[in-house]
């Protein structure tokens, strides 16, 4: 089974830098997405905004980037706590 998710989009939201119990650095975020996409023959505007999450040297790097900075975001999907919204879990940035 896949579970890959690359997604071009801006940092909306960042929570203060955290660490984990075992001392592993983790940061929250809101990633925005706006795009025109092809859907069924029409072109359909795209907006989205969706909760992500990095742990150690990506979520490091992320903490020092400012508010509206783009990046390519890989990663995976998974339930977020609670287990009513999604989570994407960053794996990888790469500049937009």
């Amino acid at each position: 089974m896949h579970n890959h998710v690359c997604l071009t989009a801006c940092i909306a939201e960042a929570q203060p830098l955290r660490y984990t119990p075992a001392g592993l650095p983790a940061l929250d975020l809101r990633l925005e997405h706006q795009s025109r996409q092809a859907d069924a023959g029409q072109e359909r505007d795209v907006k989205l905004s969706l909760k992500a999450l990095a742990f150690g040297v990506l979520a490091e790097r992320l903490a020092r980037q400012n508010l509206g900075s783009s990046f390519c975001f890989q990663g995976f999907l998974a339930t977020g706590r609670g287990g009513k919204t999604v989570v994407l879990h960053i794996q990888d940035i790469q500049q937009d």
